[in-house]
């Protein structure tokens, strides 16, 4: 009994160390790809490598982008700036239309309005389509011509007995002391601008009581002066006149013919000596001139 279980035994323990053995061989196998790539980190990458894995890195960063982008992008792709000229809307064809900024259905729109009779007689005619709104049209106004072959008999008649449109001044007589900016303007070689100038100096000096008077206004020389010299009237019953014997300084401040301390000479005489009889007495205000009376003379009153 003990040989035998002896025996038995042993084969066992042989069997076992086979199994043993021939697990060890296949985890062997196994591991000779990993120590493969272990080994090969160590081999030294070329040139020739390197530019392909950065060929291949570019390859898929460009793929990813594109996928990213939307599917609203490809299929409206960016539209070319319009190249604006000179055209006659009745005789221009599609391809024009196109590249004057209208899409093929609205060109194809226009020219069947042709086909069928319609003609374009003035640019405005052009807002009257569908197809053009105010913002096209304010773009191409500037380039449409219409020649009179556009326009019918009646309008050739109508336009060869028109009047010429001149923008030239009538010829007026203004008058100045009452005048506003408006009326100031139709006076030949008067501007808006001279015009306020002319009623802001106005105003400081209370009117102007004799023509000469305007050409005190900045900007206006003799040149200009006998250029409007003709068309303008003064009314000297409309100038604002200061009584000196009631005056304060305030009713000075602003006027152009008397400086501060006139002003106030003007107020100290009168306080000690009484008031001004008339334009004669002011010549005891030593610090007045005879140029600055006689300015001020048609501006005072006693």
């Amino acid at each position: 009994m003990k040989r035998w279980l002896d025996t038995y035994f042993g084969f066992r323990r042989k069997e076992a160390n086979g199994l043993l053995v021939l697990i060890g061989l296949i985890g062997l196998i196994m591991l000779i790809p990993y120590s493969y790539s272990l080994l090969k980190q160590h081999e030294p990458i070329t040139e020739i490598e390197e530019a392909a894995v950065l060929k291949l890195a570019l390859a898929e960063k460009e793929r990813v982008s594109v996928a990213g982008v939307s599917k609203r992008r490809f299929k409206y792709p960016v539209k070319p700036r319009n190249k604006l000229f000179a055209f006659n809307p009745n005789t221009i064809g599609l391809a024009e239309w196109v590249k004057l900024g209208l899409s093929p259905k609205q060109a194809s729109a226009i020219l069947r309005y042709i086909e069928r009779g319609g003609r374009f007689r003035k640019k405005e005619d052009l807002q009257k389509m569908y197809t053009i709104n105010a913002e096209m049209y304010n773009t191409l106004v500037p380039f449409i011509t219409i020649t009179d072959d556009d326009l019918n008999d009646n309008e050739l008649q109508q336009k060869a007995y028109a009047p010429p449109v001149s923008d030239k001044k009538v010829p007026v007589i203004v008058e100045v002391n009452a005048a506003d900016t408006t009326e100031l303007d139709k006076i030949k070689g008067i501007g808006i601008t001279f015009a306020g100038r002319i009623i802001k100096y106005r105003e400081r000096i209370g009117g102007f009581h004799k023509k000469e008077q305007l050409m005190e206004v900045f900007g206006i020389d003799i040149l200009k002066y006998n250029e409007i010299k003709d068309q303008v009237l003064i009314d000297a019953s409309l100038v604002k006149k200061i009584n000196i014997n009631t005056a304060s300084f305030e009713d000075f401040k602003n006027h152009p013919y008397i400086r501060y301390k006139q002003v106030n000479a003007l107020i100290q005489y009168r306080k000690q000596h009484g008031n001004y009889g008339n334009i004669a007495d002011l010549n005891k205000v030593l610090v007045l001139n005879q140029e600055t009376i006689d300015r001020l003379a048609a501006y005072l009153e006693f």
